[in-house]
């Protein structure tokens, strides 16, 4: 399987070469690289660390879908 983010870099570098700057293809790729980062990150935690508790699951869900403050 293919690295998210190396993929999603690819992405952004040819959305660059295809499209302006400014375009909506090349703001899409960067949010979808931003995504692999992030969720890189999250992977790389969780698998290091202990389970998390169905709390802290909780609090983390907040985060990902904008409720949380």
């Amino acid at each position: 399987m293919a690295d998210p983010v190396l993929s999603a870099r690819s992405r952004l570098a040819n959305a660059h070469r295809r499209a302006d700057a400014n375009s909506a293809v090349v703001a899409d790729a960067k949010r979808e690289l931003n995504a692999a980062h992030v969720e890189r990150a999250i992977q790389k935690a969780l698998d290091t660390a202990p389970p998390l508790t169905a709390d802290q699951r909780a609090r983390l869900a907040a985060l990902l879908v904008g409720g949380a403050k």
